[in-house]
């Protein structure tokens, strides 16, 4: 299926696996490459040396397009897209709106430019700084996310802008394929349906947890950074939401520690990336504190399979997934479950 998309970053199918963090590695990206869909590597978890490590694997296993996605907030920004330019990697795409110098020098590259948004107003923005296309999330859609449907933003955000849009919040099959084209959209993005392949790292368990989920058990809470986050509603959520203040901050003191010994900052850089993160956004210095929890609860489930200490988050298309395909047999049944759609529409009679 050729749309402004495949066209635009080299893909064979206009479907896009997110860059999750801890969930987003290797192995995921080259069987979603080897697919022939677009597949993310999440940055936001590694070091500078972890992700130029990370390409150089996806690099060696595959010779396909895939993308990076980084933080634009993050003080290492630009070094980061400076990794991606030196290794030859196609495409960046970016969780905030990066700024217009950083996309002026990833475009001038040769780097494609894809931003995420959650608002029209956001997406105007990007297009008008040059980026190349742009992934539009609505409510639906699992971590971080607005409260406007994916059937209201997507068309306002066509409407808007004059480069491809990527469709992401509620996709899972070739049926919404069909309908994200049918408003304009020139693909997908899907974060959870790919993180329930069988070529996704996260442990069995984890994923057990989810296809054990309804609809009704995906929640949006701002317990964990201080923002609207969407995850599975599990009883340790349920524990930070009735946690008190001072108890909160101070697992948010402790969850900032183990990140930094993790990642390899300094307390100062830390810092910067707080001010950063805090800038424009509206949040009190609480908010920013609290955001040291969000890599590290995700890794406690993702990583180590603790869905008692950690949270998963989730799209609430997580209520109707019901099996663990290959990526390959994921692509394979969307595009030819779109092409089917396709056909009964243009064969029902008038």
């Amino acid at each position: 299926m050729r749309t402004a998309l495949t066209d635009l970053v080299g893909v064979r199918h206009p479907l896009v696996q997110t860059g999750m963090g801890w969930v987003a590695g290797p192995r995921l990206v080259t069987a979603t490459a080897e697919a022939g869909a677009l597949g993310v590597l999440g940055s936001a978890t590694m070091t500078p040396g972890q992700l130029r490590a990370a390409i150089r694997e996806v690099k060696s296993r595959t010779d396909r397009p895939f993308g990076v996605n980084l933080r634009a907030d993050a003080g290492d920004a630009a070094e980061r897209a400076a990794i991606i330019v030196a290794e030859g990697v196609r495409v960046a795409s970016f969780a905030l709106a990066p700024s217009r110098e950083l996309i002026a020098r990833l475009k001038d590259a040769g780097v494609v430019v894809i931003p995420s948004v959650g608002a029209r107003r956001h997406a105007e923005k990007v297009a008008a700084w040059g980026a190349d296309a742009v992934v539009v999330q609505g409510g639906e859609g699992g971590g971080h996310t607005g409260q406007v449907a994916t059937s209201v933003l997507l068309p306002q955000v066509v409407d808007a802008v004059g480069i491809p849009v990527v469709a992401a919040g509620g996709f899972r099959d070739g049926r919404g394929l069909v309908a994200a084209l049918a408003y304009g959209a020139a693909g997908v993005a899907m974060g959870t349906r790919f993180l329930l392949t069988s070529d996704s790292p996260v442990p069995a368990p984890v994923k057990a947890a989810y296809l054990a989920a309804s609809v009704g058990d995906v929640t949006v809470t701002d317990r964990v950074d201080g923002l609207p986050h969407r995850m599975l509603r599990t009883p340790f959520v349920a524990g930070l939401e009735h946690a008190g203040r001072a108890g909160v901050l101070v697992r948010a003191l402790r969850h900032a520690a183990a990140f930094r010994k993790l990642s390899g900052l300094s307390w100062p850089r830390l810092l910067r990336d707080g001010l950063a993160a805090r800038h424009g956004r509206d949040l009190t210095w609480a908010q920013v504190l609290l955001a040291a929890n969000t890599p590290m609860l995700l890794k406690a489930a993702m990583v180590d399979g603790r869905t008692d200490l950690g949270v998963m988050a989730a799209g609430q298309v997580a209520g109707v997934i019901e099996d663990l395909p290959s990526c390959a047999e994921l692509v394979g049944r969307i595009m030819a479950e779109a092409d089917d759609v396709l056909r009964r529409l243009a064969t029902r009679p008038a």
